[in-house]
């Protein structure tokens, strides 16, 4: 049977933490009257009061989770988070429960889609919350990533359990101190974007906002017009902030330990992720040269900001990319599912799993020439077991069937088969936009049915947790003693 009192007293603890993070909105709110300082307090108080209840109920002498109870409370933290953290957007916004949950679950997921308008004149105090959501998503998911996810051995994570950063033993002090390291690095990379975005000419609450929501490769923005609204060179800041965001945050601390860049430039995701940036990037620059008549430095921005927004899953706004031409909406598509490295903030498939099915499609085109051969399948130097593989081919398996349901999903409400098809896979992949006139790169989530906004809540959920920890849920087996 699952252990409630702990699940309760875990919840507890992560809404009083969300409570606590509530407060900086508040207080910026009591010095831009209007900007719903009562309304923010009423849901800090509210927060604060629920949380007080479950670590009363879960208080206990012998507190253990077994693995049962950390596949559900992993699921649980992430829902009900966004249930009080989604209080702020109705009580100031003056929006449906639907589209506050729907919003915060994009938040707290880093996806970024959103069904807000007017962001250039609305309340500093929710432009805040909303970056905060995001940059609390990041940090969040890439400490559950080295601390639960390998436990669960869910999408082949073991596979990066580096000398440099090992947490094979789950319940030691080194799993704190890698923990501890990678919130150094995040601090680290937020300050540095956030003091270059203010060389590039934004305004300090524009670049926390943006420094916020580009680490967590989230791409919530203070304006409608996301980063059209701000100059070329924060556009390219942001470019390269959003790359870093894409790089395994494990690695970032090898190279802080070190003090040695090593760690990174000879990981086989990193340079794979890198090359794949770069090609994408410089294919779609020739194209907007010789088919749109851009001048070759507009080009290379403009490229090279979608690519890495997509493929980080970031999905900040820079041009509408579905009206360069059939070529770009293909390939963006493909970008759109890729994602980034593990163990960063992004979403999406992943660079690495590409990366193993093409070196087993080799073995086994080796197998079809050498039958009687032994071939060793290797990645970053180490062997590949079958743990691991079976582990991608499930995710992979999982990943498409869950585009396919949540496609199919939406387009029986009516919806057309680019919006159903983008709208699923930008959800699982926590991209955020889309394509198509609604909820493409310039378009909002807004016009979207509620059950559509629903489902897509639970697909960017999905998506975010490696579905398999969710899925793991419905099996009449978990739930047998």
């Amino acid at each position: 049977m699952v252990n409630i009192r702990p699940i309760l007293f875990v919840l507890g603890l992560v809404l009083s933490k969300l409570a606590l993070f509530m407060y900086p909105p508040t207080i910026l709110a009591i010095f831009n009257p209007g900007s719903g300082f009562v309304e923010f307090a009423k849901a800090v108080v509210i927060t604060h009061i629920v949380s007080f209840i479950c670590l009363t109920l879960g208080r206990s002498k012998h507190f253990k989770l077994n693995v049962r109870d950390v596949f559900l409370v992993t699921t649980l933290v992430w829902v009900v988070s966004t249930i009080f953290a989604a209080l702020p957007f109705v009580f100031i916004n003056h929006i449906s429960f639907t589209d506050a949950y729907f919003e915060t679950m994009s938040g707290i997921t880093t996806t970024g889609s959103t069904v807000l308008s007017g962001l250039d004149t609305m309340s500093p105090s929710i432009l805040l919350w909303r970056s905060l959501l995001q940059w609390l998503g990041g940090v969040g998911f890439i400490v559950m990533g080295v601390a639960i996810l390998p436990m669960l051995n869910v999408g082949g994570m073991r596979l990066f359990q580096t000398e440099s950063s090992d947490w094979s033993d789950k319940s030691s002090p080194r799993v704190k101190s890698v923990a501890k390291s990678i919130v150094v690095v995040y601090f680290g990379l937020t300050f540095a974007c956030f003091a270059s975005y203010v060389a590039a000419g934004m305004t300090p609450f524009e670049a926390i906002n943006h420094a916020f929501t580009t680490i967590s490769t989230g791409g919530y923005s203070t304006s409608d017009g996301s980063m059209n609204h701000f100059s070329h060179e924060a556009q390219w800041f942001s470019t390269l902030f959003m790359f870093l965001g894409g790089l395994p945050f494990l690695l970032f601390v090898a190279a802080y330990r070190k003090q040695s860049l090593y760690a990174l430039t000879k990981d086989a995701q990193v340079v794979g992720f890198f090359k794949l940036f770069m090609i994408s990037s410089l294919m779609i620059a020739a194209w907007l040269v010789f088919h749109d008549s851009y001048h070759m430095d507009d080009a290379l921005r403009v490229s090279m900001f979608n690519v890495v927004s997509v493929l980080t899953t970031t999905g900040f706004g820079l041009d509408d990319f579905t009206s360069w031409g059939t070529l770009t909406t293909v390939l963006f598509t493909f970008l759109l599912m890729m994602g980034a490295c593990s163990g960063s903030t992004a979403g999406g498939i992943k660079t690495f799993r590409f990366q193993i099915a093409y070196t087993l499609l080799k073995i086994q085109m080796m197998k079809l020439i050498h039958p009687s051969g032994v071939f060793v399948q290797r990645y970053n130097n180490r062997r590949v077991n079958d743990d691991i593989i079976r582990s991608i081919v499930a995710f992979t398996l999982t990943f498409f069937a869950t585009v396919l349901l949540v496609a199919g999903g939406l387009s029986a409400m009516d919806l057309d088969a680019v919006t159903s098809l983008t709208g699923a896979i930008t959800a699982v992949s926590n991209v955020g936009p889309g394509m198509g006139p609604i909820i493409g790169p310039t378009g909002n989530f807004a016009p979207l049915p509620d059950a559509a906004k629903w489902l897509l809540s639970f697909g960017m959920l999905l998506g975010r947790l490696e579905i398999l920890t969710i899925f793991v849920l419905f099996l009449p087996a978990f739930w047998k003693r």
